[in-house]
Order: structure tokens, then sequence, then C-alpha cells
């Protein structure tokens, strides 16, 4: 009896004591070529959420079975995988100074989006003309050249008469701004909001609610995200 007491004891204490260094453990004895960031509890006991190459994924105490897909608590039907990727992908919109940011409003303008676009980019490009089809929407674009190439004329995009249209020109044309002087401009300061905030590539979105997501997404997808959080 004795015996059975302490044995079942000690599988408590195994249980209670599991947590993410724990999880965190197992892959690396068990599976060290799998690599899942910002692993953490959830309400499900013995479940961690993480992600792994930017997906959302679930994973076991002993790290030997691995999930993907949504997870939904019953009592209130709320969409906690949804919550995780909100979390995990946002940005705080206060902190972007739009001043900064070419501005564009399309019909009421109600509706915000922040973009980051290297002029040089052909994604951003192939997102310039996605944004074309949104209505009722003001577009910020923070213009990040990311390529050498791509520092002067974005510069120079600010040194003229109407940098929205210098902008759409550049992006959508390739025509170059006419305009050889200097003149103060907030590239530098782009670059530095972009590194801040974690954004390396173009072109990226960010929603008025801080939600990002990275790629030329089409149309469709964004008015369905407006949707998706009643923005």
């Amino acid at each position: 009896m004795k015996k059975t007491i302490l044995l079942v004891s000690a599988l408590i204490s195994t249980f209670t004591f599991a947590n993410v260094d724990t999880v965190k453990r197992n892959l690396e004895k068990n599976y060290p070529d799998i690599k899942i960031d910002n692993l953490q509890p959830t309400e499900m006991k013995g479940i961690y959420s993480g992600f792994m190459s930017g997906q959302l994924v679930y994973v076991n105490d002993d790290a030997q079975h691995l999930l993907a897909g949504t997870m939904v608590r019953l009592k209130d039907k709320e969409n906690l995988s949804k919550n995780l990727l909100i979390k995990q992908n946002s940005i705080d919109w206060n902190a972007l100074n739009l001043n900064d940011a070419v501005k564009i409003v399309k019909g009421s303008g109600t509706r915000k989006i922040v973009v980051f676009s290297d002029p040089n980019c052909p994604y951003c490009k192939n997102l310039e003309e996605e944004l074309k089809k949104l209505k009722d929407v003001t577009i910020y674009t923070f213009i990040v050249p990311f390529k050498p190439q791509s520092i002067i004329p974005s510069k120079q995009v600010f040194c003229e008469k109407n940098p929205a249209q210098a902008w759409t020109d550049l992006i959508s044309k390739g025509i170059q701004p006419s305009s050889k002087a200097t003149c103060e401009n907030p590239i530098d300061r782009n670059l530095a909001l972009a590194r801040t905030i974690g954004i390396t590539g173009t072109p990226s979105i960010i929603f008025s609610n801080g939600f990002k997501v990275s790629g030329a997404y089409p149309a469709e997808k964004i008015e369905e995200i407006f949707k998706e959080f009643g923005l």
C-alpha cells in the first residue's frame, strides 16, 4: 500500500511540474531538428502552443504529438487559436508615426491600413495593384528602401510637390521622381521603425487593430480580414 501511495505521489509530481521548460527539453531530446518558438501553456491541460515556421501549432508534454488547427473553448465558443495569432502578430498602432508615411485616401477613408513597401520589390508592386481595388480606405505607406537601389528614389519622393502621386508613379509605373533636389525625408526613421517592430521584408500590412500580415495579399483577402475583425 505504501509503495502504491509513493508511486501515485511521484506521478502527480511529474504532471504537476510539467511546464514549458519540460516541453523544450523533451523537444530538444526527441526531435532536435524541430524548432518551436514562443511556447506557452494553453487552457487545455498538458497542451502547449507555439509557432513553427510562422504557423500556430500545439504540442503535448512529452513532445511526441504535434497538432495544427483551431482550439475552441466550448463554454463560450471562443476561438483561442485566433486570439493567439492576433497576439503573436500584432503591432502597437499608436507607435507608428503616420506623419512619416505617404497617405492615400480612397472614398470615405474610414478603414485604415499601414503598408511597408520598397519601390523595387516586385511583390510590393503586386500588392499596390491589389490596394487599388479597395474602397473607403486610408492607406499609409511607410517607404522602406531595403534594396540599395531604392534609397535615392525613395528619398526623392518626399521632394516632390505631391509625394502621394510621386509614390504611386514610382511603385506602379516605375516613373522616377523628377526632383533632383535634396530635402527633409523620413526614410532613415522608417528603416529604424521597421527594425524596431520586427519588419525585415516587404510588403507588410498592418491593420488598424495592430494585426500584421506579410506578403502581397489579394484585395479579397484584405477585405476578409477587415470583416473578420469588424474594422
